[in-house]
């Protein structure tokens, strides 16, 4: 049986918290019984029939296929000290939205192709949790690191519900 559920978590595992991604599919993997190596930006693809797992450096176009095969989709990402919660969780609904890089592309967009091609749009979130360190590390901050086990937490409830 196929989880109706995929979690993706992106951003880049160098730049310390900005991997946090990484780090709450890790927690979530361990969950469900599956092991992945301890070193932060291994490959992350884990199919269960609880929930489906992948990590990736940045959202592309062609993830619009991959999400519109599940009735629930979590992004999992990082944020700066712009958005004021320390643990940020928002419904999201599809939407072409412009970016003046040519390398970036928001959840909401990959949404609206996702609609678009393949007239299907999951249920979607995404969780972002405050980073306070990117440097090129490849370990969290105390912070942050203490916000992703919290983090992991609330998904998981998520994802039981």
């Amino acid at each position: 049986m196929k989880a109706n559920t995929l979690v993706i978590g992106y951003g880049n595992p160098d730049r310390q918290d900005d991997g946090v991604g990484w780090h709450i599919l890790k927690n979530l993997a361990e969950r469900v019984g599956q092991t992945i190596p301890d070193d932060p930006g291994a490959s992350i693809e884990i199919e269960t029939e609880t929930v489906d797992l992948t990590y990736i450096l940045q959202i592309f176009p062609e993830l619009s296929e991959t999400i519109s095969h599940y009735d629930r989709v979590c992004f999992v990402d990082a944020h700066t000290s712009d958005i004021p919660e320390e643990i940020s969780w928002h419904e999201l609904s599809p939407e072409y939205e412009k970016s003046p890089l040519t390398h970036h592309m928001s959840p909401k967009t990959v949404l609206s192709i996702a609609a678009t091609i393949f007239d299907h749009t999951p249920e979607a979130v995404l969780i972002s949790v405050r980073g306070y360190g990117f440097e090129f590390l490849r370990e969290l901050s105390p912070r942050t690191a203490a916000l992703a086990e919290e983090a992991a937490e609330r998904l998981w409830d998520w994802i039981n519900s």
